[in-house]
């Protein structure tokens, strides 16, 4: 895994999510990208049971994506991260006096995955109890684990197909040392997708619903 940016698109004016995607596609395409298969990111909250009274329920986060499909991802709120066998679902049920899942809180990321060059990009749906609730790119750089070695030229490669809509340095780079071997992982990805689902389930865009 090299290094990754996951950003929110926002829906073209007077287009819909699904309308705006396609455009993003056919961006994609003229760039000369190749479509190569699909993607999936999922996340299940759960709500710590049995907390001292007066304090607020911690919450965690399981996630998948289909690009690590033996494991998965177990985030705490605040930390720590743990990344575990596929089957930790399977304990999550047993461990249900003590973790109780928040049910229609399950958010969904899926789409297309596109290769150009050293740059694998997948362009998503997020959407929760089926309705849509916004768009994520993730661009992923190939060669290179440390975000300062090429973080301007992913920033360069964005701008040709999102424009304005290109993010900053993503906060779970910005926090890593300076000057010391800090490579990028799957956990700072995830991290950015849970960063970006919880932003995204406060909203409603109008035209959402998912056919």
């Amino acid at each position: 895994m090299g290094v990754t940016c996951v950003c929110q698109v926002p829906v073209a004016e007077g287009k819909s999510v699904q309308q705006t995607v396609d455009l993003l596609h056919k961006k994609l395409e003229q760039m000369g990208a190749v479509k190569q298969g699909s993607f999936c990111v999922d996340c299940e909250t759960y709500h710590a049971t049995g907390n001292v009274s007066g304090q607020p329920s911690k919450l965690l986060y399981v996630m998948h994506n289909s690009e690590t499909p033996l494991s998965c991802m177990a985030l705490f709120e605040g930390g720590p991260c743990l990344v575990a066998d596929g089957n930790f679902d399977v304990l999550m049920v047993k461990l249900k006096s003590h973790f109780q899942n928040a049910k229609g809180h399950k958010v969904e990321c899926r789409g297309s995955r596109y290769r150009y060059c050293d740059f694998l990009i997948k362009v998503g749906t997020v959407t929760m109890s089926s309705s849509a609730r916004g768009i994520s790119v993730e661009v992923e750089y190939c060669p290179c684990v440390v975000p300062g070695d090429c973080w301007n030229l992913m920033k360069e490669f964005m701008q040709c197909f999102l424009s304005t809509s290109v993010p900053e340095l993503p906060s779970v780079f910005a926090a890593k040392p300076e000057g010391l071997f800090a490579p990028a992982d799957c956990v700072d990805t995830m991290t950015q997708y849970l960063e970006l689902f919880n932003k995204l389930r406060k909203l409603q865009i109008p035209g959402s619903n998912v056919r």
